[in-house]
């Protein structure tokens, strides 16, 4: 039985004055009395949390204290409301051996570590014949604590029932190994737990070894398989509590051990790991238990917004270049990744405890693998392992040595030697990160052609990567407070090294044929690892992260060796490593100032070959589904266009050669309908024709003839793209003043994202405009029903068939979670990115039809939508328009701009989507 170490445990709750209130109750009223003893329970029950509250509020990081608080609480009322049924409710004089019951607290209750809101978990025993007052007793009791609004997992079985199941359900059994004794009669209890041991787990450890282990992966894939999700699950997570109890499940079963304390004395833990995991244990249950108070309800997901409110519970404070909750988030994550390591130690201790056990019989028996000598080093059984345990306190660059090793040769490190470089990290000091030799080991090992992503992982993990590269140690662990970024810092970092790896393997070919190609071209592949590794190095740090970042740079590269024209290339990458990206869906890619713009400042095409692989693998990195086709031909026509000027200093073809090739390239798309490009092209001009692309144009000009031959004043067509992994939508319809924003609220009712618009007048006088649209989730609409509702409207705002303002008004967010963040609206204006239009951008919260409103704000402000390119990251939208005023010139006016600007932030604003939603 474990005990519950609790402080002043009456002040929490106490059992004997409740016990006699109850008891006068029944002296006085008898039966009657029930409503009245609901009443105490509750009372106490409240009482008791809002003292254990009130002691976490007071030591906010006690999550033991709490936890086992919470299960004393419960094991108090528990054992009132049994005493209470047998004595007063259903009372025997002399029980019959079969009348007889005991409680067991089993799962989370079983182990003390209730959070506030946390299931009631009790196996009601009976002897192997039930009684019927032992059914009146545990009905009684259930419907008392379900009275006082606990949520109550309940099992009523015999003991024979209670061992048959076991052994064929592996929670069954998980439950019972926490099992704890409660109330009732005792003796059952010592026979259940004595034939737990005796009768369902011994001779089974290696088949429950084999399905918690299988459990557990299977769980980590359900909640996102790494430790450093940003809304991580503390308790079914990577890394969460779940993985903590996960080995402290295994250590009992193998070495009956009563608590995790014991798991040092049988060799699993050294006590310094143990108290780690003491550590990280004590800080997820506090985390849980401010949760759980937070929200009022059992909440195990670490929201945005709830990781605002424990940061402030649990008394961090805002520093430097990072807020008090980007600091809370990286002490989180860095114990997540302490649970990690301690999880693969203790495993590979079971996995040669069980090797050394399994007897070899036949042709093998007293046959055991022979290991080899690599550099020192033995190497058995796909496992590289120090010799001695002063190894690395002999030469500590042999700390980076190791995994260099590891890496070369696709060997594991084994987990002996994992311990020993976690715990000998501390060596690598400056003469360590200064030495040549160490510089060159770990180069190579970044640069790996087998799998540095995994091995940079490990390395990670045993806390030597932050030591050797400190300027990483600093962003080790941590968060990006926004809903883009899917991973910490050094995560993302080492996913990119990975995805940099595949691509240079030719894995990711179909997603990045460009970047494939490109990386064998480069002048120097060690440069373009290093440029990935530092390109996010600076975050965290209250200044630009790229330009602090160039600055790491310059002083990093020279000591892992580069020589000066590679250093020049890796700061200047990490300099500009969002330039690619933003140009690409922030700007008219047809506008020829744009890429002149963009080739000014890449100036060579091996910078343009670097920053193009550099750039892929950062988006891609960022979290599932971030890098799309859609994204891949932005960056591809990019790529195209400054590669052309940089190699011919010009654009190879003039703006009148290249309308001609794209007309030839449509009519030979269309066939037996080429002579449309003749009839139906003369009356859209060049602008046009540059801008869309050659499948687009074909579609437009069979559309826009079928229109006209059936008379059609408004025809709308959509249609799934999956090269763009979209939606196209385009709408011809006479062009009126308002035209944009009405398209784009109709497509936002249908609960479509516009990711792209291009808006074109033909001489008739009606407009051509293509729209692509995907989900809020980033898929296309390929579903008839989508795209039938998509028609619908669009077709039902244009023609006034709806109310857009209150309808829109009325949608709810699609991303509930972008609340949780403050996003200021900005507007800047650019009249030189264009020599023909103003550039507006508009930066705000992303919402349901922020478009819609940006583009009535323009609409009133008198000004001519030419194309538009939107952009999310997460919780933020930046959206950027090509302008012009009513007589196609640019807005200059300081007065005018002004106007406007007031007119879009205010479309913008939060205040604003109240009002409307009010309204």
């Amino acid at each position: 039985m474990k005990s519950l170490n609790v402080p002043n445990q009456r002040a929490v709750i106490d059992r004997r004055a409740l016990a006699d209130a109850i008891h006068a109750l029944v002296e006085d009223q008898g039966e009657k009395a029930r409503g009245q003893i609901v009443q105490l329970l509750r009372e106490a029950l409240e009482n008791g949390r809002a003292e254990i509250a009130r002691r976490l509020t007071e030591k906010p990081s006690a999550g033991h204290e709490c936890t086992g608080a919470q299960a004393f609480l419960i094991d108090q009322l528990v054992r009132v409301v049994h005493d209470h049924v047998t004595e007063h409710v259903y009372p025997v004089a002399n029980r019959s051996s079969a009348e007889r019951l005991t409680l067991i607290a089993v799962g989370g209750y079983g182990r003390a570590e209730m959070a506030p809101h946390s299931d009631v978990d009790i196996a009601f025993i009976t002897p192997t014949r039930r009684a019927p007052w032992c059914e009146q007793v545990i009905e009684a009791m259930l419907y008392y604590l379900w009275d006082l609004g606990l949520k109550v997992g309940h099992s009523s079985r015999t003991v024979d029932d209670t061992m048959r199941m076991a052994r064929e359900d592996l929670t069954i059994r998980t439950a019972l190994l926490e099992g704890r004794f409660i109330w009732g009669d005792r003796a059952l209890y010592d026979e259940t737990s004595r034939r737990f041991w005796a009768e369902v787990a011994k001779g089974s450890e290696r088949q429950f070894l084999t399905q918690k282990l299988e459990e557990r992966n299977q769980r980590h894939k359900r909640m996102g398989d790494s430790r450093y999700v940003v809304e991580p699950n503390v308790k079914d997570g990577k890394g969460g509590l779940r993985d903590l109890q996960t080995l402290y499940w295994i250590g009992k079963y193998m070495h009956r051990v009563r608590s995790a304390a014991e798991l040092v004395d049988v060799g699993l833990f050294t006590r310094a790991e143990y108290r780690s995991f003491r550590r990280a244990e004590g800080f997820l249950l506090a985390v849980r238990c401010h949760m759980h108070i937070i929200t009022g309800r059992a909440e195990d997901r670490l929201t945005f917004d709830l990781q605002r409110e424990v940061a402030a519970r649990m008394n961090f404070a805002d520093r430097p270049g990072k807020s008090a909750v980007e600091r809370f988030m990286q002490f989180y994550f860095l114990q997540a990744r302490r649970v990690g390591s301690l999880t693969g130690v203790f495993l590979s201790h079971l996995d040669d405890e069980f090797a050394n056990k399994r007897a070899r019989t036949g042709f093998f028996a007293g046959w055991s693998q022979k290991s080899r000598m690599l550099k020192g080093y033995r190497v058995f059984a796909g496992k590289i392992a120090a010799p001695s345990d002063d190894w690395f306190r002999k030469d500590p660059v042999r700390l980076i040595e190791v995994f260099q090793l590891a890496e070369a040769n696709s060997l594991e490190i084994h987990p002996e030697t994992m311990r020993l470089a976690d715990r000998d990290s501390a060596l690598i000091k400056s003469d360590v990160r200064e030495d040549a030799r160490a510089n060159a080991l770990f180069l190579d090992l970044l640069a790996g052609r087998n799998d540095p992503e995994t091995v940079l992982r490990w390395m990670n993990d045993a806390g030597v990567f932050g030591r050797f590269v400190p300027d990483f140690g600093r962003v080790n662990a941590q968060m990006q407070f926004d809903m883009y970024h899917h991973y910490t810092v050094d995560e993302h970092t080492i996913r990119a090294i990975g995805l940099l790896n595949r691509i240079e393997k030719g894995e990711l070919v179909s997603d990045h044929p460009r970047s494939t190609r490109l990386i064998h071209r480069v002048n120097s592949r060690r440069a373009i690892y290093v440029a990935v590794l530092l390109h996010d190095i600076a975050k965290g740090r209250g200044g630009d992260h790229s330009v602090l970042g160039a600055e790491v740079a310059h002083e990093l590269c020279p000591r892992f060796g580069l020589n000066d024209n590679e250093t020049d290339l890796v700061a200047w990458l990490v300099r500009q490593h969002l330039l690619m990206s933003a140009t690409a869906f922030k700007r008219d890619l047809t506008d020829p100032k744009t890429i002149e713009d963009f080739v000014s400042q890449v100036q060579s095409l091996e910078r343009l070959r670097n920053l193009m692989i550099l750039t892929a693998v950062d988006i891609r990195a960022v979290g599932p589904g971030t890098w799309n086709s859609w994204k891949g031909q932005l960056l591809g026509e990019l790529y195209d266009a400054a590669q052309e000027r940089l190699r011919l200093g010009h654009m190879r073809h003039g703006r009148e050669q290249r309308v001609a090739a794209k007309r030839e390239a449509v009519a030979e798309r269309l066939g037996s309908r080429a002579p449309l490009v003749a009839q139906v092209g003369k009356l859209l001009d060049d602008s046009y024709w540059i801008a869309e692309p050659e499948d687009v144009i074909a579609r437009n000009l069979v559309q826009y003839e079928v229109a006209r031959e059936i008379e059609e004043h408004l025809s709308i067509h959509c249609e799934f793209d999956e090269e763009r992994g979209a939606t196209l939508v385009s709408v011809i319809a006479a062009d009126h003043p308002g035209l944009f924003y009405r398209i784009a609220g109709g497509i936002a009712l249908a609960g479509a994202n516009i990711i792209d618009a291009r808006i074109h007048t033909a001489r008739s006088g009606w407009a051509v405009d293509n729209f692509l649209v995907q989900d809020p989730l980033g898929k296309p609409f390929r579903e008839g029903q989508q795209i039938e509702r998509l028609k619908k409207s669009i077709a039902d705002a244009l023609a006034n068939r709806i109310e857009l303002v209150p309808k829109l008004a009325a949608r709810p967010l699609p991303h509930t979670r972008a609340g949780a963040f403050d996003v200021a609206p900005r507007v800047t204006f650019d009249n030189n990115a264009s020599n023909r239009f103003t550039v507006i951008e508009v930066n705000a919260r992303d919402r349901p039809a922020l478009l819609n409103r940006l583009a009535r704000a323009l609409f009133e402000s008198n000004l001519v939508v030419q194309s538009a390119h939107i952009t999310a990251y997460g919780e933020r939208a930046a959206d950027t328009f090509y302008v012009t005023d009513l007589t196609g010139d640019k807005v200059t006016a300081a007065v005018r701009l002004a106007e406007i600007e007031a007119r879009l932030l205010d479309a913008g604003s939060d205040r604003r989507q109240r009002q409307l939603e009010e309204a």
